[in-house]
Order: structure tokens, then C-alpha cells, then sequence
């Protein structure tokens, strides 16, 4: 199969179709990124994050992989997001759940068990910079790296919020919770979900993280 730097370079040769092919690639992890951060306006987002792709093409370096480089432009799209309707948005400390005040989301149609809309409820409930590093690197499979360019934090700072963000999990889990039993069954379903995730994706990632 093409790689995506492969077809990257033809498109900036001039060829409009490798373009489609790379957008196409990556339209659902881009909807996936958007669809349990924002209550409405998803469908904009991703446009935008796409049409912000095409713009700025030409200026990809290459430091990291075209994913990494399309998150970073859809992170960005979704923090002007907010901050065009919070002038005090900080993504340190607000969170999805706060935001939209709301505790469904688009993403809640694609979860059809208890466990899983309680893991992307309490996923909300995490600062959005946060939220976004967790779901990068469980559901799509990003390496410390990758998420580094993402953010553009070093590496070790990456490890440091990743841990962070999992005992904040843990907690909104045990708050949000009905039953121990539902709770046990959350913990487990962050690694087994986002390993189903990649697997209909067809992205390895770095396997189990701790």
C-alpha cells in the first residue's frame, strides 16, 4: 500500500487524486477526534481541519508521521473552537463536560454498552488537552513522539500528562460509576476498546501502555 508520504508527494507533484486517497484515509479518525469533544458542529470541524491540511500542505516538513501533523492541525481547529466562544478557554484545565454541558456527545452513537459510554463520559470530564492525549494515544495508536509533535511538548512531558490523565480517569470512572462492577469493567475497556478501535483501523501503535 501507498504510504502516506508517498502519496503526500505526489499530491504536491500536482495530483489531486492522491490527495482524495490521503484525505480519505484519515476522514474517520479526524470525525473520530472531534466526535467526543463538541456536542454539535463536528461535521464543521473536520472540514476545516481538512481544508487547513490542504492550505498549509506545502509546508510539512516531515518531523514526524502525516498523522501526527493532521492531529496538530485538528487540535488546533478545536481549541480556536472554543476559544472563539470562551475568551478564558485554558485546554490545561477546561474540559468537554464543562464546556458543552452535556453529557452526550456524537460519539456515544458508536458505543453500544454501558461500560463504554461511561469510559467517554468520564474521558470528558478530563482538561481537553488531556482528553486529547489519552484518546491519541489509546485509540489511535500515536508513539510519545508522535503525541509530542501533536502538542509540541518534549517527550518526557508527554509521559508525565499520560499518567496524569490516567489517574484523573480512574477517579471521574469511580465518581461517574453505578456499580464496582461496572467500574471494573470501564477500566478494562479503555485498553480493549481502543485495541478494537485500531484493528478495524488497521493502525498497530505502540501496543499496551501503561
Amino acid at each position: 500500500m501507498t504510504t502516506d508520504e508517498e502519496l503526500l508527494a505526489i499530491w504536491r507533484a500536482g495530483d489531486g487524486e492522491a490527495g482524495r486517497v490521503l484525505v480519505e484515509r484519515h476522514l474517520e479518525a479526524v470525525h473520530r477526534f472531534f466526535a467526543n469533544k463538541v456536542r454539535h458542529s463536528t461535521d464543521d470541524l473536520v472540514q476545516k481541519t481538512f481544508l487547513a491540511c490542504v492550505e498549509s500542505v506545502d509546508g510539512y516538513a516531515g518531523r514526524a508521521s502525516f498523522r501526527a501533523y493532521l492531529f496538530a492541525i485538528a487540535r488546533h481547529v478545536l481549541f480556536h473552537h472554543y476559544r472563539d466562544a470562551h475568551r478564558d478557554f485554558d485546554p490545561l484545565t477546561a474540559s468537554a463536560s464543562t464546556l458543552v454541558h452535556d453529557d452526550r456527545s456524537p460519539a456515544d452513537q458508536i458505543s453500544d454498552r454501558e461500560e463504554q459510554r461511561l469510559l467517554l463520559r468520564g474521558l470528558r470530564a478530563l482538561p481537553l488537552e488531556l482528553q486529547t492525549l489519552v484518546e491519541l494515544a489509546y485509540w489511535e495508536g500515536l508513539t510519545d513522539q508522535e503525541l509530542a509533535e501533536v502538542v509540541d511538548v518534549p517527550q518526557g512531558t508527554i509521559k508525565s500528562r499520560l499518567r496524569k490523565a490516567r489517574g484523573l480517569l480512574e477517579a471521574q470512572l469511580a465518581v461517574l460509576a453505578t456499580s464496582p462492577a461496572l467500574l471494573e469493567s470501564s477500566r478494562l475497556t479503555l485498553e480493549a476498546w481502543a485495541a478494537a478501535i485500531r484493528e478495524r483501523t488497521g493502525i498497530a501503535g505502540e501496543g499496551h501502555r501503561r
